[in-house]
């Protein structure tokens, strides 16, 4: 098993997210939910694309903190 964070941001009329961890893996929809369920359909999808091409998987180094200002 393996976690990522995913960042999902409000575009005009839909959602999108991208994991920092997995470059060119990203997803939309468009509800948050709709965007969280396809995000991790792609997640899962790229995971498996890299373990079939013999690519080790990264591990996740990115984190996400919120700054009170």
């Amino acid at each position: 098993m393996y976690r990522f964070l995913v960042v999902i941001e409000h575009a005009r009329k839909n959602y999108s997210a991208y994991s920092p961890d997995l470059p060119g893996c990203i997803a939309t929809g468009k509800t948050v939910k709709e965007t969280e369920k396809n995000m991790h359909d792609a997640l899962k999808m790229h995971v498996q694309g890299l373990i079939e091409d013999g690519v080790s998987v990264p591990k996740s180094q990115a984190i996400s903190e919120y700054v009170v200002v």
